[in-house]
């Protein structure tokens, strides 16, 4: 009589994808925590570079997580928690031992309006994000997390850049208080900003626009604190542009659900 064989499995195959995704976004936690570490010590400029590799295992999960099936609601949650560290408490704290400490209470009044703004910036994507797919997934509600936790860094990011020469007049102890102030009304805000996760790019132009991420990290790793400055400047400027681009397709989605409803415009 034949015996069947038995497959045994630590993990389902489920559980297997799962691992990889969630393993990421507590790598980018880790970074994000040894961040604050650095800037205790002094070395902000290091800090500045771990909050960027935090973002960039950020950027890396969700991704990986949809394209090996692996997403999961602990990973949905696991990420928003892994954000407010990495792009809440760890700027902050990197800003108010970098400037804000010198403020004394109002220093650390700005960063606890800050932690709680990303707080609950994370909270309403979370509720947001059950809604079903549709144009306006190319659009978020307010300014993300992670970049929030970048431009909150700009001024000490403009510090090291060297660009400072052109501006020698600036007030770090009245700029540094402003940019919280502002970021953190961008988070909680429902302005449109641009999310760039459904880019259509035309094969014709597809060698250009990957010759032009070439000489952007190129750029990056030669110039890397004027080439964050400049593009946390070029971010802030493409906010005005991301506004009124969405409040024009809505116009034109609104116009052709009226005419003839059931067709859909690809962006």
């Amino acid at each position: 009589m034949e015996q069947k064989k038995n497959n045994f499995k630590i993990v389902s195959d489920k559980k297997a994808r799962v691992i990889l995704p969630n393993a990421i976004t507590l790598i980018g936690v880790c970074i994000g925590l040894t961040s604050i570490k650095f800037a205790i010590d002094g070395k902000f400029a290091i800090a500045i570079i771990a909050i960027l590799f935090a973002g960039l295992m950020d950027a890396l999960d969700g991704r990986i997580a949809r394209l090996i099936k692996g997403t999961s609601k602990m990973g949905k949650e696991l990420d928003s928690l892994g954000d407010v560290i990495s792009f809440g408490v760890a700027p902050a704290l990197i800003m108010y031992f970098w400037n804000l400490q010198y403020l004394e209470k109002l220093g650390w009044f700005v960063c606890l309006i800050y932690v709680v703004c990303v707080a609950l910036r994370l909270a309403r994507f979370n509720i947001n994000s059950d809604e079903e797919s549709s144009w306006k997934d190319n659009f978020f509600e307010g300014m993300p997390s992670p970049a929030g936790g970048i431009i909150l860094l700009m001024p000490l990011i403009f510090s090291f850049s060297g660009l400072g020469k052109f501006f020698p007049e600036i007030n770090y102890d009245l700029l540094v208080p402003i940019f919280f102030i502002a970021v953190s009304i961008l988070l909680i805000s429902t302005i449109p900003t641009y999310s760039f996760k459904r880019i259509i790019i035309p094969r014709s132009m597809t060698k250009f626009v990957l010759f032009g991420i070439v000489i952007f990290f190129g750029a990056l790793l030669v110039y890397t604190y004027k080439i964050l400055a400049i593009s946390c400047f070029v971010y802030l400027c493409l906010i005005p542009i991301s506004y009124f681009h969405f409040k024009k397709i809505k116009k034109e989605k609104n116009i052709t659900f009226d005419k003839d409803e059931g067709l859909e415009d690809i962006l």
